[in-house]
């Protein structure tokens, strides 16, 4: 039998005893005669036995791990990890490190050490531990401690309120460490899903596809140059962003959305190439070319309607089952607009026209709409009128909403601007409230998936075996 290392013996000891006392205290709690009361009295039993619990599952955890990272087959795997490194590197051999998991205390185990080679530098040189890799360990937290931690940040409304929360659960951690475990779990997510191997599971073939793309608001914290405030602090602006969303889901024959198959959410704080970049990145994974009807439904912004021809032409996607739509709802919103130009008209009146016209525009009369607008251009609101008059001659073919209802497929654009309020408005917009850019970033995947019931797909590929990111 191959020697085991001391400090891997001596893990083995601590956690061992660990493990023995753990189990002397839940028998002691079994064994004991304890007759509760009162509501509160029951509580505290509770708590104790839960704490008893914890501390022999984070003990047994760790007998587990250091037991695993002595596997001959892992440590072959950590090597050949190892070797796929870009940059020369040094096994600096066994180091104890300190695991936080989601149940109990933390515990040390041995792992190789692997750092990089070249001249010190006054900043300490970054290295990683390539079985821990392995076992989806990576800043010092297990997986599951990882995935628990950015759960609650997403699904609270501060980073404060989440680390409270942990600490309610016995995870004591600091407000920056749940900052930085969330930041870099959304940041491993994102490497491993631009990678060629990654696969969905799932596929679009022979659906009724909506896809979707529009953008929201929030504000973005950038330093500025200069010198500090009297306290030495770092002055900033907080000027605002737009995050730029994209949705894709699928309907059945009645178009309604089908619950069997979660939609796809994500976004960035990139310019429009990058959302789109990732929807045709999401589409092709799911095959779109094989689907049985493609909708794609927007707003009338020219970044979106000019690049969606030639990402539908690159998928392949037929043009004879493949349909674009201005969003209905923000059709008439223009109607309203070209009503409100018309200063001798009451309220009423306006809401009459709108009404009218609203029907045109259903039954797919869209030229008569422009005839209509063009009749009114003049006087020195004309301006206004053209304004109006070419954004309908501008979607005229995106406008055929009487076609596009009696294939019983959506009209608007609602579960888009739904994703918009859930993901953005709802966490990363508010008073007072402004990022940084790479935690909006980070914040804005996480907050998507976490909406689209599509957690724990993020949470695979953020235990991938990944290299771009430390232990």
């Amino acid at each position: 039998m191959k020697e085991v290392a001391p400090s891997v013996a001596k893990n083995l000891d601590v956690l061992e005893a660990k493990i023995t006392d753990s189990l002397a205290e839940i028998n002691r709690i079994r064994e004991a005669c304890i007759l509760v009361k009162t509501g509160q009295e029951l509580e505290e039993l509770e708590s104790k036995i839960i704490q008893a619990t914890d501390k022999l599952a984070g003990a047994l955890l760790g007998q587990k791990v250091q037991n695993s990272l002595m596997n001959p087959d892992l440590k072959e795997e950590g090597s050949q990890l190892t070797k796929a490194f870009p940059k020369n590197t040094k096994n600096q051999g066994l180091r104890d490190i300190e695991i936080q998991p989601s149940r109990g205390g933390s515990f040390t185990v041995s792992s190789t050490y692997i750092s990089q080679k070249g001249k010190r530098r006054k900043k300490k040189r970054t290295g990683f531990y390539p079985e821990l890799v392995l076992l989806g360990i990576h800043d010092r937290c297990t997986p599951k401690l990882a995935s628990d931690v950015s759960l609650t940040c997403v699904s609270m409304s501060s980073f404060e309120e989440a680390a409270k929360s942990l600490a309610d659960r016995g995870i004591n951690l600091s407000i920056d460490t749940v900052r930085n475990i969330t930041i870099r779990f959304a940041q491993r997510a994102k490497v491993a899903q631009t990678t060629e191997s990654h696969n969905f599971g799932e596929t679009v073939e022979g659906r009724r596809v909506i896809c979707s793309t529009d953008g929201g608001r929030i504000r973005i914290r950038t330093n500025k140059r200069g010198p500090k405030t009297k306290k030495g602090r770092t002055r900033y602006s907080t000027d605002w962003r737009e995050p730029k969303l994209l949705i894709i889901y699928v309907v059945d024959d009645e178009g309604r959305m089908q619950r069997q198959f979660c939609p796809f959410i994500d976004g960035t704080m990139k310019g429009p190439d990058a959302v789109f970049g990732l929807l045709k990145h999401y589409l092709s994974k799911l095959g779109l070319n094989k689907a049985d009807q493609v909708l794609f439904v927007a707003d009338g912004a020219r970044w979106i309607w000019n690049r969606v021809p030639e990402m539908l032409r690159d998928l392949g996607v037929s043009l004879s089952k493949a349909y674009e739509l201005v969003d209905f709802y923000h059709a008439v919103e223009h109607l309203g607009k070209v009503a409100a130009c018309r200063k001798t008209w009451s309220g009423s009146e306006r809401k009459r026209w709108v009404k009218k016209h609203r029907k045109l525009l259903k039954a797919g009369k869209i030229d008569q709409i422009i005839t209509t607008i063009n009749s009114l251009c003049r006087g020195r609101l004309s301006k206004d009128y053209r304004r109006e008059r070419d954004y309908f001659v501008r979607n005229r073919n995106r406008m055929a909403y009487h076609t596009i209802a009696e294939k019983q497929l959506p009209i608007g654009s609602g579960a888009m601007e739904s994703a918009i309020r859930r993901v953005v408005n709802l966490r990363l917009k508010g008073a007072g409230i402004y990022w940084c850019h790479q935690t909006a970033e980070a914040m804005l995947m996480l907050r998507s998936y976490f909406k689209s019931g599509r957690w724990n797909m993020l949470k695979n590929l953020a235990v991938a075996p990944t290299l771009e990111a430390k232990i």
